[in-house]
């Protein structure tokens, strides 16, 4: 009944994530990319920073000057500027289909840097999920967009950050964790703003009630995706994060008037298949609990 639990908390997790993107895009329509990520990033270090002073710790401290943090913290800005940009610039339907190729890319990054021992069967799998990324932004070929790199940046700086996090000392927590990471994305978009030239604009009725909602279905979302690691086996569970490409392909066509072609779905599919053979490879073998 646990691992039960644990799908449907996930399940229910990237449901609420696939929401929070669409808010931020919908969001897009009056706001910059940069004030968004201010906004973001000042809600969630809000919330956050309060459960860790609730739990009587510190949201910051000296023992945080130390390279995990500081490469995840890049990571975790360099990622999520990428993948709002993304959201908002691109259909919504193969940004975030690209970004499920972020679990291949970490157990990538844990072979060549954490030296983790990867059989050729996974390196297969990660080969196939890249190849998947390849078949949605084209390169090459004319229906290629530029501005779909941004996802592409966002699957390699989130894996950066998911690595770093496995370096990361044990004495903070993971609610310090998501304080500092959300803190860090308020200068971050403030320097945006400011190279892009864009003012400070005061959200109007509708605004608020995007940015509201969005920050508090990605707070239980978070909530969620904790809870389910949490209740259930990380190698049943894990494999229902890709529940938030369904929903995402649903949004964007339902929403947003996206029209995913043959190639974009063929490539999503591949990257979803070669994640959960990597997760099911990975428990065979006893890398995952």
């Amino acid at each position: 009944m646990d691992n039960f639990r644990g799908a449907a908390l996930m399940v229910l997790s990237m449901l609420g994530f696939a929401f929070e993107d669409m808010f931020i895009k919908l969001l897009a329509d009056a706001l910059s990319v940069g004030q968004i990520l201010v906004m973001l990033g000042l809600g969630g270090a809000l919330v956050f920073g309060g459960v860790v002073v609730a739990q009587g710790r510190k949201p910051l401290s000296r023992d945080m000057l130390n390279l995990p943090i500081a490469l995840r913290a890049l990571g975790e800005i360099i990622g999520t500027m990428c993948f709002v940009s993304a959201i908002v610039l691109t259909p919504i339907s193969s940004a975030s289909a690209i970004l499920q190729a972020t679990p291949l890319v970490v157990t990538l990054g844990a072979a060549l840097f954490l030296g983790e021992a990867v059989g050729w069967r996974r390196w297969s799998a990660i080969i196939a999920g890249l190849l998947g990324v390849l078949l949605i932004i084209r390169p090459g070929m004319e229906s290629f967009q530029m501005l779909s790199l941004l996802a592409v940046g966002a699957v390699f700086a989130l894996a950066m950050r998911d690595l770093a996090t496995r370096r990361t000392p044990a004495v903070f927590s993971t609610m310090q964790l998501s304080f500092l990471g959300f803190a860090v994305v308020v200068p971050a978009g403030l320097i945006l703003m400011a190279a892009q030239g864009d003012a400070f604009v005061l959200p109007r009725g509708i605004e608020w009630v995007y940015f509201l909602s969005g920050m508090s279905v990605g707070i239980l979302a978070y909530y969620a995706i904790v809870a389910a690691m949490r209740v259930g086996q990380v190698s049943f569970v894990t494999p229902f994060r890709y529940a938030r490409l369904l929903f995402a392909l649903v949004i964007g066509v339902t929403v947003f008037g996206e029209s995913p072609d043959a190639l974009t779905l063929t490539g999503a599919a591949v990257i979803v298949l070669s994640g959960i053979y990597t997760v099911w490879r990975e428990r065979r073998i006893g890398v995952l609990p």
